[in-house]
């Protein structure tokens, strides 16, 4: 297939599962069993690895640090926008919430998500999901996690969200130790504290 064809099976693979991730939310609302319903659409999507080659979906240039982030498709009112989300290995976020819900699922890579629950004056962890091949991870609205890039080689992963990022005014980043909260900045992204090898 030629980089044309491939762009033209892209786009009609993303807007055949962009719909049916509509029709789970009309007819479920968001729960959690929507949301696993959407993350098993965002698999099958995912698993298509042709469709997006790492020729198109790059990472940041020369194990840069940073993210670069593709958008595949997003309704004309901001809703249902689906990004590529393109990593090196070595990053981190600090904790944080979305304020819509969202799914990430991997084309190739990993990342370990920690999601978090609040306690008094903290956060403790509550479970991690790794994030790869045949795996990803559905998260309300009110969840809070983080990500750490892991592994030898770049993520390549499909970020799916009810609202477009952009859009999101009111994310919250979380500190660890006191469980405070500051406005998240969405372009936000950190090297890992203990370099991965």
């Amino acid at each position: 297939m030629n980089a044309s064809d491939i762009s033209a099976a892209r786009t009609a693979a993303v807007a055949a599962t962009i719909e049916r991730i509509r029709a789970i939310e009309r007819a479920q609302g968001i729960t959690r069993a929507a949301l696993d319903a959407i993350k098993a659409e965002m698999l099958a999507l995912a698993a298509q690895e042709q469709l997006f080659p790492s020729t198109e979906f790059p990472p940041p240039p020369n194990g840069d640090k940073g993210a670069r982030r593709y958008l595949l498709q997003e309704d004309a009112d901001n809703r249902f926008a689906l990004y590529m989300n393109a990593l090196n290995p070595g990053n981190e976020t600090k904790p944080h919430d979305h304020t819509t819900w969202a799914v990430v699922v991997a084309v190739d890579g990993q990342e370990l998500n920690k999601v978090y629950r609040p306690e008094p004056g903290r956060l403790e962890i509550d479970h991690e999901v790794m994030v790869e091949p045949g795996r990803g991870i559905a998260l309300m609205p009110e969840d809070i996690h983080s990500i750490h890039t892991t592994g030898t080689v770049p993520t390549r992963h499909l970020h799916m969200y009810g609202l477009a990022l952009e859009k999101l005014d009111n994310r919250m980043a979380y500190d660890m130790a006191t469980g405070a909260a500051i406005p998240y900045n969405v372009n936000f992204m950190q090297p890992s504290a203990t370099p991965r090898t």
